[in-house]
């Protein structure tokens, strides 16, 4: 498992300094009907608005 998650989305509330994700787990899910094949084709589910 990856010790640590890099996030640029700092409108995140898991975002940290250091563009750092500080959630417990991640969830990421394909965002097509078909296999991904790039990062383009997946979204974080984990992303929660700090607002």
């Amino acid at each position: 498992m990856a010790k640590d998650v890099l996030c640029e989305v700092n409108s995140c509330k898991h975002w940290a300094a250091g563009n750092h994700c500080n959630a417990s787990s991640i969830y990421v899910v394909n965002n097509r009907s078909k296999q991904a094949s790039n990062s383009e084709e997946t979204d974080c589910r984990t992303f929660e608005s700090k607002l």
